[in-house]
């Protein structure tokens, strides 16, 4: 069983890539597990071809060529299987908020399939760990588990192990929360003047600024009228996801609303 008790389910991901961009590369190899509320644990894997080449520094690291995945389905064949499979669970990973998430919701954009993030909380055993030991996934199965972790940088043996490991850091820890919500809002924090996740948009007396820059402090509505060359420079470069898609819409004329509630609730299970 998992160490707690789940109100809705969790899938526990992992990828390769193409690269180190979120916003350029492509997914490889997807693995996942989902852990229903009764504990039962589904295995999802897709091996993707990710439409570009595949870097021979990349290769390196996971061993998957181009002629590996040539013959493979795209993410967008997939899209809806992966939807399906994903459903409305809370996510779970190694780092995975800050690499695997983001590629998968630019994968799902490109599909032109919604992939809401936002409602769901998220379980980084990365987080966990370097909070209490700060060191890498190989180290924390290691430390937690008692063995090497053997075939690293592959994503079905890095998803168990991952898994592995946040049964580790549960039996380990007795002071970690026992509920998913007390987990998300410690190990993810959300400042509720942030108006995406990185904090690159910002409330400022209520109203929608830059955060970073030399346009840092002016009004993402001036810029809309005055400079919106500015903001379709973020819609076409490396930025988040949520950052991209606030600047786009503005430049629509849709602005957001400033959060009250950064925590809503999914019902329901896929």
């Amino acid at each position: 069983m998992f160490p707690i008790p789940l109100d809705r389910p969790l899938v526990i991901l992992d990828i390769e890539a193409t690269g180190l961009s979120t916003r350029t590369d492509r997914i490889i190899e997807l693995a996942a597990i989902r852990i229903d509320e009764d504990g039962t644990e589904t295995r999802g894997y897709w091996l993707l071809n990710p439409t570009i080449d595949i870097p021979i520094e990349t290769t390196a690291i996971h061993g998957i060529r181009d002629e590996d995945v040539k013959d493979q389905p795209t993410f967008k064949d997939k899209a809806l299987e992966i939807l399906m499979f994903f459903g409305e669970a809370d996510l779970g990973g190694f780092n995975a908020g800050h690499f695997d998430i983001p590629l998968l919701q630019e994968e799902f954009k490109r599909t032109g399939i919604p992939f809401d993030i936002d409602r769901r909380r998220l379980l980084d055993a990365q987080k966990i760990f370097h909070a209490h030991e700060s060191r890498n996934l190989a180290a924390a199965v290691r430390f937690y588990c008692g063995h090497d972790h053997e075939d690293a940088h592959g994503a079905e043996a890095d998803a168990e192990a991952t898994l592995e490991v946040i049964r580790g850091e549960f039996a380990k820890y007795s002071d970690l929360p026992k509920d998913m919500d007390t987990l998300d809002r410690t190990y993810n924090p959300n400042d509720p003047l942030n108006a995406d996740r990185r904090g690159m948009l910002r409330w400022v007396n209520g109203v929608l600024t830059i955060n970073f820059g030399k346009k840092k402090g002016e009004s993402v509505a001036d810029l809309v009228k005055n400079d919106p060359g500015f903001l379709k420079w973020i819609t076409k470069n490396d930025f988040p996801f949520d950052t991209r898609e606030i600047c786009e819409n503005a430049l629509k004329g849709i602005f957001p609303k400033q959060r009250k509630d950064l925590y809503k609730p999914i019902t329901g299970g896929r």
